[in-house]
């Protein structure tokens, strides 16, 4: 008989990718069924994950309780699913799958969630470093298969269309941004160089994020001595998904689209600052990490609590070049 799980799925989308790999275990391996439950902000990429029958968005944001929203949820998916595997681990993360009362209720110990989850279990940080592994181990004791995300091709070269973009020569694109804070993020002059070195050989170049990463692209534009593609605010996050399957090359920093174009199986150059790989590494046979070793680094810190961020301001964009 076959499961159905319900997997409820984070906030972030470079976690939403890793989440993937729980999605593959159980489809592959188990010949479960598996449902997302996911906020506007991730729900979105479930369109692209092979094996994801369907999404659920929960329309709550980011840090909202939404308590009356989980429960309505809930209680409307009552004796839908077998099992619910909730991926954060926070209180309000396990209301819904309580509310629709599923048996088997699987995710680790969190805040005050005794109750809420039935199949409890303790995280022991020594054998799953790995955020990716942490996640598959709600359901096996197995290493995690990589993610995987399906682009559009169809509409992928409407896009390009669309925005008259150039691919001919090829395309490289860059992400400057990350959410977590700027800790991760590498200076713009430093891309700004990377691209220089790219376009001189042909390439186009990219710049791809949310409207947030916009004064970071504008800066590269500015420092760039070739035309540069400001794609920033630009595109939904699934179109994202979509260009970034036609890029040769992505050189980005510890971020979400690091996440998705790994999952594309894209070449990826990530640079790391305050966060280390050893937690959350771009998860492809494609990817390479660039980062420095300080004894400062990582800290795992939104803001260098040091004040001078060396561990990305003294990574030479040469360093970057050299693995492209």
């Amino acid at each position: 008989m076959t499961a159905n799980v319900l997997i409820v799925a984070p906030a972030w989308v470079g976690d939403m990718v890793m989440a993937h790999s729980l999605v593959r275990w159980l489809v592959e391996c188990s010949g479960s069924r598996v449902e997302l439950l996911a906020p506007p902000a991730t729900a979105s990429l479930g369109a692209r994950m092979p094996g994801v029958a369907r999404t659920h968005v929960l329309d709550v944001a980011h840090g909202e309780l939404g308590f009356a929203k989980r429960r309505a949820w809930g209680r409307s998916h009552k004796d839908t699913f077998d099992q619910a595997v909730v991926l954060p681990n926070s209180f309000k993360s396990a209301l819904a799958p309580w509310f629709a009362r599923i048996p088997r209720r699987t995710g680790w110990r969190g805040e005050w969630r005794v109750g809420l989850l039935n199949d409890l279990r303790v995280l022991d940080r020594e054998t799953y470093p790995r955020m990716v592994d942490r996640f598959v181990a709600l359901a096996a004791d197995a290493r995690a298969p990589e993610p995987r995300l399906t682009a559009d091709a169809d509409n992928a070269y409407a896009l390009v269309e669309r925005l008259g973009l150039d691919t001919a020569g090829g395309v490289t694109v860059l992400c400057p941004g990350a959410e977590f804070g700027p800790a991760k993020r590498w200076p713009a002059r430093h891309f700004a160089q990377v691209a220089t070195h790219v376009a001189k050989a042909g390439s186009a170049v990219w710049l791809m994020g949310s409207a947030a990463d916009g004064v970071a692209a504008a800066e590269i534009a500015q420092h760039t001595l070739a035309p540069v593609v400001d794609l920033c605010g630009r595109t939904s996050l699934t179109e994202a998904v979509d260009l970034l399957s036609l890029a040769d090359s992505v050189v980005c920093n510890d971020s979400g689209l690091m996440h998705v174009a790994s999952a594309l199986d894209r070449r990826v150059v990530a640079v790391f600052g305050s966060t280390s790989p050893d937690f959350t590494p771009p998860l492809s046979d494609q990817a390479s990490v660039v980062r420095q070793t300080l004894p400062c680094s990582p800290c795992f810190q939104r803001e260098c609590p040091l004040g001078h961020l060396q561990c990305l301001e003294e990574l030479a964009p040469q360093r970057v070049v050299e693995v492209l």
